[in-house]
């Protein structure tokens, strides 16, 4: 056997490599952009940074040190520059896959970081193998911002699971209602109608706002969340706010919730300090034509009729008040029972001076003679009426004498009458 080479024998000691052969190598160098690994082989193994990871933003000085060792896959033996080319990522992928598989089989729960926050839904990684978690399964409720999940570790299931067609499919909303469904059950077994309890406020509506107990929503309805008036809710609570609720009603899963609490119901001062008589101050808040509400306190409004605006005349309210005006004025009527109370402001005002009334001007003659005319026919008629109820008591017969009676005498008048007063002169002179 002849003598080999020093280079005969250096090759043989060193081992050979093929594409796609698994490699273990020990890290040399660390560069910004390549790891550099001796892998016992002629040529040094080179893993770039793209092949080591899918963070672009890794620092490889921070993750990796000179004396590691690290296992990857060949590449291509000779990369054109006489180097290995290598891969990391790809290889803790096919392992990664091999992990997801078995965690689809067994249902298993697992836990990644949120590297990527995509249109559709969000995207992690299982030691270098993608999940991608659609927007319909990331949380029970819609969620607008998925930003909100970038860089958090959160928990899911792989409810799909085919590599080939890289489709390896999270589902963290299953998760998330089973835990919400044992949460309810816990919630609903320990609260009862008028218990205070604390909550987050989850959502915000024109209408309410829906508040998380831990384990169910409750409704807080707009009328509910003060004694006074609310608008809009948006400008009073906000996503996020703490609350101590009251539990007003429970119906099966539905829990209505109040703000509304009564010691602190303004009503239980309210008569003394608005009895009648009291004189007060509050806002405007609100007008019709027939009236004003004023609000004296949060959950206490009262009543200004427009015909107690003013002593002089007012057509409408809004002709001389003004929406959140102050205003002063008296109580005029309070009703405890029906929670009703009325002012007035014209009763703090000093009454009108009434100036004296003008002299009738003097009827004339006419007028004068139609009035006694009037007055006349008032006492005939009141004198005809008894001769009228008698006659209707007399027999015919009487009836008809009477009657004859009268009409020689109304006979005898009227010839009375239309003498002239010179014929009845000269007759009284012939006598004498």
């Amino acid at each position: 056997m002849s003598e080999m080479s020093f280079e005969q024998m250096l090759e043989e000691s060193l081992k050979t490599i093929h594409n796609g052969d698994i490699v273990e190598g020990t890290v040399i160098d660390v560069k910004d952009d390549e790891i550099v690994l001796n892998i016992g082989y002629k040529a040094d193994g080179i893993i770039s940074k793209n092949e080591y990871t899918n963070d672009a933003g890794v620092d490889l000085r921070d993750v990796v040190k000179p004396g590691d060792v690290l296992e990857a896959k060949v590449l291509k033996v000779n990369d054109g520059d006489g180097q290995v080319q290598l891969t990391y990522k790809r290889l803790a992928a096919e392992k990664g896959n091999k992990r997801l598989e078995e965690a689809f089989n067994n249902k298993e729960v697992l836990t990644a970081t949120v590297t990527q926050v995509l249109s559709g839904g969000l995207g992690v990684v299982v030691d270098e193998a993608r999940v991608f978690i659609p927007a319909s399964l990331v949380s029970d409720t819609y969620e607008k911002n998925l930003e909100k999940f970038a860089g958090q570790d959160i928990e899911f299931l792989i409810t799909e699971f085919n590599p080939r067609r890289r489709r390896i499919i999270g589902d963290r909303k299953q998760l998330l209602l089973a835990k919400k469904e044992e949460l309810q059950k816990e919630l609903f077994a320990r609260i009862h109608v008028g218990d205070v309890i604390e909550g987050i406020i989850k959502n915000i509506t024109d209408f309410g706002a829906f508040v998380d107990l831990g384990g169910a929503d409750g409704l807080l309805h707009i009328s509910e969340m003060s004694w006074g008036r609310v608008d809009n809710p948006r400008k009073i609570f906000h996503v996020g706010d703490k609350l101590k609720v009251l539990l007003k009603d429970i119906n099966g899963s539905k829990i209505a919730l109040s703000l509304k609490f009564e010691d602190e119901n303004p009503w239980l001062t309210a008569k003394e300090k608005y009895a009648v008589g009291n004189i007060v101050r509050g806002r405007v808040a609100r007008m019709t034509d027939f009236g004003a509400f004023v609000e004296l306190e949060p959950g206490v409004d009262a009543l200004l009729h427009v015909s107690q605006i003013s002593h002089e005349h007012v057509d409408k309210p809004a002709d001389v008040l003004k929406i959140d005006q102050e205003i002063e004025a008296k109580v005029v009527d309070f009703n405890e029972a029906e929670h009703k109370i009325s002012l007035s402001m014209k009763a703090l005002e000093p009454a009108p001076v009434k100036e004296p009334a003008a002299e009738e001007p003097k009827a004339e003659a006419p007028a004068e003679e139609a009035a006694v005319d009037e007055a006349l026919a008032e006492e005939t008629a009141a004198e005809v009426a008894p001769a009228e109820e008698a006659a209707a008591e007399e027999t015919p017969e009487e009836a008809a004498t009477e009657e004859t009676e009268a009409e020689e005498a109304v006979a005898e008048k009227t010839e009375a009458e239309e003498t002239p007063a010179e014929e009845t002169a000269a007759e009284e002179e012939t006598v004498e």
